[in-house]
């Protein structure tokens, strides 16, 4: 293995300030109450940024100025609200270096991931989605369909910036104005995005953000001028929020948890799959709600592939998250890695074979070394639960019929990836996968023409491509 000198990414190219405000009818204000919490660094449990709390008030401010600027934005034709969507877009491509530095920096995640998957993926959503602005009445949706008002958005903490784009970019193209709020623990990058909305000269009231913890977003959820509600995060609060939502006449759209299986078959290339396997379950710290976490490998191949897949493991270098070289970052927060060191504890307790590669773990910040447990029955929690972090669970199976099987028997069904060399097998089991996204020798790719959701606990609707516009129109 090569050693590599530290290459790290500067972090003098973003200006963090000391306190932010919310970002509301256009302009930054403090919360009502005055109420704050601090934003860290998990790499280094530095606080970052002072943010303000909001609280129902602020909340009542934030969607009656959304109510106020829908009735001229959603009155304008669909090539002009394409133009500030493509100029927040451009603004964003320029803005790329910066907006990196910054997500890494709040979320733990390599530079490396936010540079080139996050950000160009962020920008991508913003292009597409202003391609559809005009032309809504070709969507298949009714010749003239129309926006439903106000859309409250909460969105979690692993993919900050790029969960923004998904919700407000077909919100806006659509004629809908939004009251988003960001996770507790990984606000910067909003309220960034805060900035270049008026960097682009979006009409105020448009984009509206509010910071706070759960309290806030429940807030937003229950607010009876709120016509839509859009959530990404846990399975837990789906729930609540399904609940909450029922009845109201409110559309709802769910993008929760899974534990994604990824099935390996004996005709598969295997340093290809290792690598789909490394890519499923590593990236992001595994902090990913589609993650590869349940490995299913043919069994006369198992002991071929974990050996190729250890030999990967051991090249995999964590720590920095702003350091160009690193693959694996911090763990998004210390209530993260506590709940991820409890379930890998109970998967040994439970006779699974624990393996982690050697890697040195810095003494600060929130880490937890990429691990595998072999060995491994349906009946294990490891198997079952999703962990949320960079933990592989192995199972074997002999036939396609038993890799199916075992590969649906859980309460999710957001993704799954399969990989074979016969193009025919590969259909044949894709289409009995009970699972919103089927990967064929590949894993985490994403594209803003695709649509993307799960079915049963992992939530129901559709976000990206012409189909993630349904959910914002009447």
């Amino acid at each position: 293995m090569f050693s590599y000198a530290p290459a790290p990414e500067s972090r003098s190219v973003v200006d963090i300030a000391s306190s932010y405000g919310l970002f509301i009818d256009g302009s930054f204000d403090p919360a009502k109450d005055g109420g704050t919490f601090k934003t860290v660094n998990p790499a280094s449990e530095e606080v970052l940024a002072e943010v303000a709390a909001a609280g129902s008030e602020d909340v009542d401010r934030a969607v009656a100025a959304a109510r106020r600027a829908f009735e001229s934005w959603s009155a304008l034709p669909g090539s002009e609200r394409a133009k500030y969507l493509f100029r927040i877009a451009r603004i964003i491509q320029e803005r790329s270096r910066e907006l990196a530095v910054l997500e890494s920096l709040d979320n733990g995640k390599p530079i490396k991931e936010s540079r080139d998957v996050d950000l160009p993926l962020v920008a991508a959503h913003f292009f597409y989605y202003a391609g559809w602005a005009d032309k809504l009445g070709y969507a298949g949706f009714g010749p003239d369909p129309r926006p439903l008002g106000v859309a409250g958005q909460v969105i979690p903490w692993n993919f900050p910036l790029l969960m923004l784009a998904w919700k407000i970019a077909p919100a806006l193209a659509t004629g809908n104005t939004v009251v988003l709020k960001p996770a507790e623990t990984t606000p910067l990058s909003a309220l960034f995005f805060a900035d270049v909305c008026r960097q682009a000269d979006l009409p105020p009231g448009v984009v509206n953000i509010v910071t706070g913890a759960g309290d806030t977003g429940a807030y937003l959820v229950q607010h009876p001028d709120v016509n839509k509600v859009a959530f990404t995060g846990s399975t837990e609060v789906g729930r609540e929020i399904a609940r909450a939502v029922a009845g109201t006449g409110k559309r709802l759209t769910l993008e929760l948890g899974g534990k994604a299986a990824n099935i390996v078959f004996d005709d598969a290339p295997i340093d290809q799959a290792v690598e789909g396997i490394v890519n499923g379950i590593f990236f992001n710290q595994g902090h990913v709600c589609c993650a590869g976490s349940r490995l299913l490998v043919q069994e006369s191949i198992a002991e071929e592939l974990l050996t190729s897949l250890k030999r990967r493991m051991s090249t995999l270098r964590v720590g920095d998250p702003l350091d160009k070289n690193t693959d694996i970052g911090a763990i998004n927060s210390a209530a993260q890695l506590a709940r991820i060191t409890e379930l890998s504890e109970i998967g040994g307790a439970e006779g699974a074979e624990r393996w982690s590669p050697e890697c040195q773990l810095p003494d600060r910040g929130f880490w937890f070394a990429p691990t595998i447990f072999t060995g491994v029955t349906q009946a294990h929690r490891i198997a079952r639960e999703e962990i949320f972090g960079p933990v592989l669970s192995v199972l074997t199976f002999r036939t396609p019929a038993e890799a199916v099987e075992k590969a649906n028997n859980t309460p999710y069904g957001l993704s799954a990836g399969v990989w074979s060399e016969k193009g025919s097998r590969i259909l044949a089991i894709a289409d009995k996968l009970r699972a919103g996204v089927v990967w064929a020798n590949t894993f985490n790719k994403f594209d803003p023409a695709s649509p993307f959701g799960g079915y049963k606990e992992s939530g129901y609707g559709r976000e990206g491509g012409r189909h993630g516009l349904e959910a914002y129109l009447a």
